[in-house]
């Protein structure tokens, strides 16, 4: 099965994805998820808050890339808080 994976272009999906440990900033959670592209790394993440019983999220993908994951995500923390403290509950418009 593995050869006609290959052969068709199938990509491996069966890998799970690595649990992200959000971190909460002003009663939002950020989650860091830098994307692997081309050996660097490219800034993502998401920025999730419960309102009115109800999980908001705004997504996000920068076109910014460094060389190392851990680099990628720290960057993306800080975006997201700057973000966080201009926009308010108004990210999830």
């Amino acid at each position: 099965m593995g050869l006609f994976s290959r052969l068709f272009g199938r990509k491996e999906t069966d890998k799970k994805e690595e649990d992200v440990e959000p971190v909460e900033y002003k009663g939002f959670l950020i989650y860091q998820e830098a994307l692997s592209e081309g050996g660097q790394y490219r800034i993502a993440g998401r920025i999730t808050k419960e309102m009115d019983g109800e999980v908001k999220t705004h997504r996000f993908i920068r076109s910014d890339v460094l060389a190392s994951k851990t680099d990628a995500n720290e960057f993306m923390l800080k975006k997201a808080q700057m973000f966080i403290d201009q926009m308010g509950d108004n990210i999830f418009q």
